[in-house]
């Protein structure tokens, strides 16, 4: 039996053994082909329906209606940032733009390269310790879009409520909570996600992007920046990251087998609410850095007194193994990063060293 950590990195994170293992597998030999998933063409009846089920499982589980068009590209999230003004900021527009995080500052600044950029709401003032109300969130008129990120892996604030922006598109970065919990994703214009937390390995981003949306979109631009050139060709307009794309649909089956989202947001709630008991429970030695309202059930940073009680927490729960506590570089302090796929055994077993790490130290 191989031996397994709890696994609270930010991403590259958490997945499930099951899939690991089919994975494994499957990078030996897939199918009967007498070759790796990882060697056989993405031009193969083969890998086409890997892909295709893919894209159908996740259609299913986020109960996507017609006219939604969904992508896998190579890389991460980040570069979607760019595409995603160079695709519907017309020349001399403008776009709304909700500021709660690192993520959300970064596609500003890469909007403004393209156009006006209107920050409607923003928590920076308060170092991105709460959020906006969604609903007093007010659309400019003539925006292209609204951009929001719905959770902030640094900060630890998550949205459950979305503006209404009525006619004007609106445009999601879900990279850190997509797939965690049940949400109308046909409010959506575009979404977008890097694999690498949720949903699969770092390599690969999921674009969810609706076709009515898609026909709006600018042509002249370069040929793999345009988002209609990965839609009209079903991912395969160059080679895609197939072994990602392979294992994103392992997870999709595995959300299937285990309920679906649905039954990931009560595992998730559960998670996170026996943590965030363990921390309010052990204040003030242990403290919470955003609002109880905005609290994300992915991402939890906490403090503890010092810098080097917070050194020595992580490097014991680390011998403990209890690893990747470390907090954001620009934040410091610790974080826990409980995706779908962590257990909620390592939550309880991080619950119980914070309770004794408290006592010896407190």
């Amino acid at each position: 039996m191989v031996k397994r950590v709890f696994n609270f990195n930010p991403g590259p994170a958490t997945l499930p053994l099951e899939v690991l293992e089919e994975a494994a597998k499957a990078t030996v030999e897939f199918n009967g082909l007498g070759m790796s998933i990882l060697e056989i063409s993405h031009r193969s009846k083969d890998f086409e329906k890997v892909l295709n089920d893919c894209v159908a499982d996740v259609k299913e589980l986020l109960g996507l209606p017609d006219g939604y068009s969904v992508c896998f590209m190579g890389g991460g999230a980040s570069t979607q940032f760019a595409m995603v003004p160079m695709n519907f900021l017309p020349a001399g527009g403008s776009a709304d733009y909700i500021n709660t995080g690192e993520w959300s500052s970064k596609a500003i600044k890469e909007a403004k390269l393209f156009g006006t950029v209107n920050v409607t709401a923003s928590s920076e003032d308060k170092k991105f310790s709460y959020l906006p109300d969604p609903k007093a969130v007010k659309v400019t008129p003539g925006a292209a879009y609204v951009h929001i990120t719905s959770n902030n892996t640094i900060y630890g604030t998550e949205f459950f409520t979305f503006p209404d922006t009525g006619a004007t598109p609106l445009v999601c970065d879900m990279s850190s909570d997509i797939m965690s919990w049940k949400f109308d994703a046909s409010k959506f214009a575009l979404i977008y996600a890097g694999a690498q937390k949720n949903i699969g390995p770092a390599g690969v981003t999921m674009v969810i992007v609706r076709q009515d949306f898609l026909a709006k979109a600018n042509e002249k631009i370069p040929t793999m920046l345009k988002y209609k050139t990965h839609a009209d060709n079903n991912s395969l307009y160059n080679t895609p990251p197939a072994g990602a794309i392979f294992i994103v649909g392992l997870v999709m089956k595995w959300m299937k087998r285990n309920g679906g989202l649905a039954a990931m947001e009560a595992k998730n709630k559960a998670k996170a609410d026996l943590l965030y008991a363990a921390i309010d429970g052990g204040a003030p030695f242990y403290r919470g850095t955003v609002e109880k309202s905005a609290r994300s059930r992915m991402n939890i940073p906490f403090r503890l007194p010092s810098e080097e009680l917070e050194e020595k927490f992580i490097k014991e729960a680390k011998a403990a193994d209890l690893v990747g506590l470390k907090g954001h570089r620009s934040v410091g302090g610790c974080r826990a990063s409980i995706y779908n796929a962590f257990p909620i055994e390592g939550v309880q077993a991080l619950a119980d060293f914070m309770k004794e790490f408290a006592k010896k130290n407190g």
